[in-house]
């Protein structure tokens, strides 16, 4: 099977290839090292041209290409699924260059967002944090940061999870079949790279006082065992009062929480920003001195999706604790989605010709030549990017898409984010969503909404009602590349021109 497939992939990189092997993680990314290394670079990606890079799986034949590379580039700022980061710093070898260009082409003057929350919520978000770098036990970008639930004292059942920006959901914690220490509680275990969060949503299915154990650990790398971080409990209060469900304790009803894995103390803790917004927290509190409160406003039903059938029988009572934002999955501060900004990427392009030089000296004048003659390039693109936007009416320029990836174009180019797909983060788009979605497309006025075509098939909910709406459907690219869009270049102008051409 494994002969087969190496048979039908695209050539990857070798020993015997006389050229500078480079991995990307990306085929964007793959095509600006081919702009600036031209015929003195092999250049592969992990994640192939359709594909999603928050959530793709890396193949056998692309961890074997890292084996070879001389040197890698990752996006990073958490824009890779976790899994695409470890097979690339896994298997490089020690003397290979390994570069994270959104973090590092700050130095070239890239401009960076940082990623705020939704906070229009009449219940507290409560995700998970690590926090911290872990350097004190030898971690790094590519070490796991496990965070188990190990016992439950409750009424009901408890359920922790993430959905989806489509409804996919992924479990977390479950206590309605108990908590296995004998397999180190792998079914309860979330998993987090350092100084990153996740959202979740955390459902409870009877009224009450719950108390949830959590333990905390540290996995370096895949060849070394976990090292014991912390364990402490947090209180649940449940359609009952929190006040005189613990008394003394903090209440934490509203704003921006995460259980949090302290990775410079090796303690667990709660950080709570009562205004929410997402751009650091204001308090800390112990886990044993809070309490969560989950209000009876919370109470609702299990949905009709067969997705979400873990929750119990459709129309089942229960209460939510909902995810604050949809589909962002693990992630840092910052928007790592730089590149819709040109400034940006020709910030990258300065950043790989100088990684590129120091690693190949022989063709650093190559190097050079080639990212002179490109920044060229980008600059004309990025002045065609505004002149096309900029003949849009400004009463006109509202960016409506399913994926919230789209902040660096907005800000560049004079934008404004009109909306993006809003179901109910617990479940399937509900009918007020649905509403407010419309809402939105009829006071702006918008003629037309955005669809990643690599992600058209699971953008139902905006086509159904743009189709309501009576407005266009257009598409704009977002994270790759396919038959159509195979370049960088190629992908600005044709993301200028459908936003022109469907918004002017």
């Amino acid at each position: 099977m494994l002969a087969a497939a190496g048979c039908a992939s695209a050539p990857g990189l070798s020993d015997h290839d006389g050229r500078l092997q480079v991995v990307t993680t990306t085929g964007l990314l793959a095509d600006l090292v081919r702009n600036v290394g031209g015929e003195h670079v092999n250049v592969v990606s992990l994640v192939p041209d359709r594909e999603d890079p928050h959530s793709y799986e890396p193949t056998l034949r692309r961890a074997r290409d890292v084996v070879y590379a001389d040197v890698a580039f990752s996006n990073y700022l958490l824009l890779e699924q976790h899994n695409v980061i470890k097979t690339l710093d896994a298997n490089l070898r020690d003397d290979a260059v390994n570069v994270s260009l959104a973090e590092d082409a700050v130095k070239y003057a890239a401009e960076i967002i940082p990623l705020v929350e939704n906070v229009n919520l009449d219940t507290i978000w409560l995700g998970l944090r690590a926090a911290g770098d872990g350097a004190a036990y030898g971690a790094d970008r590519s070490s796991d940061v496990l965070l188990s639930a190990t016992a439950l004292d409750g009424p009901g059942r408890m359920v922790g999870y993430l959905t989806g920006s489509f409804g996919d959901p992924e479990v977390y914690f479950d206590s309605g079949d108990g908590f296995d220490a004998g397999d180190g509680f792998r079914d309860d275990t979330a998993l987090l790279p350092v100084d990153a969060h996740t959202h979740m949503s955390w459902a409870f299915t009877e009224p009450g006082v719950y108390e949830l154990t959590v333990q905390a650990r540290i996995q370096v790398d895949e060849r070394s065992a976990s090292q014991p971080l912390g364990e402490s409990t947090v209180l649940f209060a449940v359609g009952v009062p929190p006040g005189s469900a613990a008394p003394g304790r903090t209440v934490l009803g509203e704003g921006h929480a995460d259980i949090t894995v302290d990775l410079d103390t090796g303690g667990l803790e709660v950080r709570h920003d009562p205004e929410g917004g997402g751009e650091g927290a204001q308090q800390v509190h112990r886990l044993e001195d809070v309490v969560i409160d989950v209000p009876t406003t919370a109470l609702a039903e299990v949905p009709g999706d067969r997705r979400l059938g873990f929750l119990g029988r459709p129309g089942d009572a229960l209460y939510q604790l909902p995810q604050a934002v949809l589909g962002k999955h693990v992630h840092g501060e910052i928007d790592p989605h730089l590149w819709q900004d040109v400034g940006n990427v020709m910030a990258y392009t300065e950043l790989i010709r100088d990684t590129l030089a120091g690693a190949d000296p022989e063709h650093a004048l190559a190097y050079r030549d080639r990212a002179e003659a490109y920044l060229e390039e980008l600059a004309a693109l990025d002045r065609h990017v505004r002149e096309t936007i900029g003949d849009i009416p400004e009463d006109r320029r509202y960016l409506v898409t399913t994926h919230d990836a789209f902040a660096y174009l907005a800000q560049a180019y004079d934008l404004r984010i009109g909306g993006f797909v809003t179901p109910n983060p617990a479940a399937e788009p509900s009918l007020a969503d649905r509403r407010k979605l419309g809402e939105a497309i009829r006071t702006l006025q918008v003629p037309a909404v955005f669809v990643e075509p690599n992600l058209q098939a699971r953008a139902s909910v905006l086509t159904e009602v743009a189709t309501e709406e009576d407005v266009a459907v257009c598409p704009i690219y977002g994270d790759t590349f396919d038959e159509d869009v195979t370049t960088y270049v190629e992908l600005v102008r044709f993301n200028a021109r459908s936003l022109h051409d469907c918004l002017a």
